[in-house]
């Protein structure tokens, strides 16, 4: 279950968007009228979707931005004269009045966008297999003999080549060895 935390400046609008979501299916944890209060339901919960005004009583949506873990996502809802200004920040925005199907698919969207990022964090790292960590082994060594690096400084070279070309250390060791094989 991702919990999902509601909060708009006018109550009544925050406890609609609730009861909406909940006659589709969704489980809302919080219905909020403050930030103060959802950066208090962030504290408790470690994740989830916050769906938000783009002004509280108290504050912005900028500032509960600043305090989402995470493993919290925002949908920002907002008159449509008013979105350009407050797209990005890695927030997902929908137009107000909004339609009851944008909304459920967009929360929907979001909800799996969130299981699928714990599931991954759960699952933690996939093991390198043997043949893997011969590769990278080998890739040291050329490193070490070729350019006069010590272990480290093969491996972190490695790292870091693996981080600046957006590849994994296998790969990158890979394009070593064929770099200097050849």
């Amino acid at each position: 279950m991702t919990n999902i935390i509601v909060v708009f400046r006018k109550l009544d609008d925050a406890k609609n968007i609730k009861n909406v979501l909940m006659r589709n299916g969704f489980t809302v944890t919080a219905v909020c009228s403050t930030g103060i209060q959802a950066i208090g339901q962030l504290d408790i919960l470690k994740d989830g979707i916050v769906i938000c005004g783009y002004q509280m009583t108290d504050m912005l949506y900028t500032e509960i931005l600043e305090n989402l873990p995470d493993d919290f996502t925002m949908l920002l809802m907002a008159r449509d004269s008013v979105l350009p200004y407050l797209k990005g920040n890695d927030v997902v925005c929908l137009p107000l009045p909004v339609r009851v199907r944008d909304l459920i698919d967009t929360v929907a969207m979001l909800q799996r966008t969130v299981e699928v990022r714990l599931k991954k964090r759960r699952a933690g790292p996939r093991a390198r297999t043997q043949k893997e960590n011969e590769l990278i082994a080998q890739a040291k060594e050329v490193l070490i003999e070729r350019n006069n690096m010590t272990e480290p400084e093969a491996h972190r070279y490695l790292q870091k080549s693996a981080m600046d070309t957006g590849t994994s250390l296998v790969e990158t060791a890979g394009m070593v060895l064929d770099l200097f094989s050849g």
